[in-house]
């Protein structure tokens, strides 16, 4: 993007205008984990992601057969990012690899009396999805137990897919069966494997009849004739005979696929208040024992690839119910981090920056257009200033919905610059007046509109941002106006030592040394109130004294009513594509309505300095060992003589 021209900002506030994409961004749905998914900031709770991909590595590295199946609990709060975890989890998965993926939602469950069997539903489904190989995950598992029978060189699953009704309709041909052959010969290697479910399997590679396939792992029943073709068995049976026998199955299933690839079942919104079983038992016992059951009873062979459940619910489903679960529940449930969850975070102030650049990506991406900056309509300031609020992704979402709007922009640049002026101008004064580079940056871009121009009694010609000797300044001297006041050079450096918490001393040690930094003058900016926190008998004071009366400098108070219309004119001028503005434009303007001219912060920096000393308190003597301005916070080539006052 840095090469190419950023568009026009009408056609970016048309598009703005025309589609809002936050618009119900903070409700993910099921389709979301297994479509396209959502914009992903992979360091919001990468801290839980990471852990699962470590469990998911750890089951199939492990040579111990105890280890093959673990689990996982995850917790947050409604709408903190629990399934845009999950759906992070999916897409990577399906993009590198590295397992199969089962997605078993809150809402699959409409009967908790035959909720082994609706898994077995959900697993049939969750596995026709497409996998990392681009074909049904069912497909990759059938085409490696069709490709263990031939040893090496083996066609890629999607290959395989391609050509086998074909190769099946060429062995019937011929008066023989490829599906028969197949299976007898995969079964030598699965002796234990029920024939059926990996016969079922190994037709998913038919696409043709891979739907009817599916849908007898799943249970339902087929129609005779497709039942007969396939060779599988086909008796009508009842909801509760299917959920007596549907145990056994997803056992056979996840036994057979997690031989040739781990497996993660995530169980997602276990909270969801659905019904209860006949014994009154709620949706997270009842899933937190189906997992407990699975954990107990798969097969644990020690060449297994694994199976990791993941559970996620609410802190207080896990703290007042699951971990209250007797019968050693708990411990099946979040066995790989020892029966503690993995606590998912809110938005922070980075991560709300992090957020909207990729969502904001994703949209101008689909509109082909280039912003002003990758943030725009917003500002990095309002959002980390939103963010300071640790909101929930959905709440952060729909706050952006709300918020992602464009102000109409008047015509005429005169007019642009003055709606943009009143908007630069509402800040919170706290936002800049502790900044000491903020306050710097818009005084030194005040004066730079100022150049060539004569303002008491000084011809301004340059001003200098890189003030040298670099490694001597150490950016202490912000910058420097060049100029000549009755024919005579003027150099004046400017520090900006506004933060309580930077050394005082360092900048003015730096200020009065005039032959070093070649300054005719030095001017310390620093409002009145924190110099009159300053004792007499502090070195700080000592070096201000010697910068007044001795070197012909000054201190200037920093007064907010007169920063603030700096602060505006240097946002804007670093915002002026946001507001439709040329350089040209901002600095014409700038200088027809007097802003910089008439402004007396830039004039007081400028006028010759008065030789006057400003008061400093000093009621109290012993408030000097704990004065901050006097603290020790410098640089090491001034730490001799900071600490000199201290034990002079």
């Amino acid at each position: 993007m840095t090469n190419t021209p950023i568009s026009s900002i009408e056609a970016v506030n048309a598009a703005i205008k025309n589609h809002n994409p936050f618009t119900n961004a903070g409700i993910v749905k099921e389709q979301d984990v297994w479509g396209k998914g959502v914009p992903d900031v992979p360091t919001l709770n990468a801290h839980a992601s990471n852990k699962v991909f470590e469990a998911i590595e750890f089951v199939r590295t492990s040579q111990l057969s105890q280890d093959k199946v673990t689990s996982i609990v995850i917790t947050a709060q409604q709408g903190v990012g629990k399934t845009h975890l999950l759906s992070r989890i999916r897409h990577q998965l399906e993009t590198k690899g590295g397992a199969l993926f089962v997605y078993a939602g809150g809402n699959n469950y409409t009967d908790l009396n035959l909720v082994k069997y609706q898994f077995q539903q959900t697993l049939a489904d969750s596995l026709s999805e497409t996998g990392s190989q681009g074909v049904m995950q069912w497909q990759e598992v059938a085409a490696a137990m069709a490709n263990e029978t031939r040893g090496d060189n083996c066609p890629q699953s999607a290959e395989l897919v391609k050509k086998f009704d074909q190769a099946y309709k060429k062995s019937l041909d011929k008066n023989k069966n490829l599906m028969n052959a197949l299976q007898a010969q995969v079964l030598k290697n699965k002796p234990n494997a029920d024939p059926y479910i990996l016969r079922a399997i190994l037709w998913t590679l038919s696409e043709t009849q891979a739907p009817f396939a599916i849908r007898w792992l799943s249970g339902e029943e087929l129609a005779q004739v497709n039942a007969d073709e396939l060779g599988l068995p086909n008796s009508p049976k009842s909801n509760q005979d299917k959920e007596a026998e549907a145990l056994k199955n997803i056992q056979q299933v996840l036994n057979l696929v997690s031989f040739y690839n781990p497996v993660i079942i995530c169980f997602d919104e276990i909270d969801v208040k659905n019904n209860s079983t006949e014994d009154g038992l709620p949706t997270e016992s009842v899933i937190a024992n189906l997992v407990k059951i699975l954990h107990d009873t798969l097969e644990n062979s020690e060449l297994s690839q694994g199976v990791v459940f993941l559970t996620v619910m609410l802190p207080e489903t896990w703290r007042e119910k699951v971990n209250l679960i007797p019968g050693g529940t708990p411990d099946r449930v979040s066995k790989f981090t020892q029966r503690k969850p993995i606590e998912l975070k809110y938005v922070s102030s980075d991560s709300m920056v992090d957020l909207v650049t990729v969502w904001l990506q994703e949209f101008y991406h689909s509109k082909q257009l280039i912003p002003p900056h990758p943030l725009y309509p917003f500002t990095e300031g309002e959002l980390r200033e939103y963010g300071k609020n640790k909101p929930t992704v959905r709440e952060a979402l729909q706050w952006c919905a709300k918020n992602f709007k464009v102000d109409e922009l008047p015509p005429d640049p005169l007019s642009r610059f003055e709606l943009a002026f009143t908007k630069e101008s509402n800040l919170n004064a706290e936002d800049y007046l502790q900044d000491n580079n903020m306050l710097a940056e818009a005084l030194c871009f005040g004066f730079e509109t100022l150049i060539n121009h004569t303002l008491e009694g000084v011809k301004i010609e340059e001003i200098t941002r890189d003030v040298k000797p670099k490694s001597q300044n150490k950016n202490w001297i912000k910058f420097k106006i060049v100029g000549t006041e009755n024919g005579a050079a003027v150099k004046i450096g400017v520090s900006v030592i506004q933060d309580s918490r930077t050394a005082l001393c360092a900048g003015l040690k730096r200020l009065i040394d005039y032959q070093t930094f070649d300054l005719t003058r030095g001017c310390l900016v620093r409002s009145q109130d924190k110099i009159q926190k300053m004792k007499q008998n502090s070195e700080a004071y000592k070096l201000l004294e010697e910068l007044i009366s001795q070197k012909g400098g000054e201190h200037v108070d920093l007064i907010e009513e007169q920063i603030r219309p700096l602060i505006a004119i240097y946002s804007i001028y670093q915002k002026c594509s946001n507001y439709d503005l040329t350089d040209a434009q901002i600095f014409d303007i700038i200088t027809q309505n007097k802003i910089t001219i008439d402004n007396l912060l830039l004039r007081e920096i400028l006028s010759d300095p008065s030789g006057i000393l400003p008061d400093a308190d000093d009621s109290d003597i012993l408030d000097e060992l704990f004065d901050p301005t006097n603290l020790s916070q410098t640089d090491e080539s001034d730490e001799s003589d900071e600490l000199s006052d201290l034990y002079s």
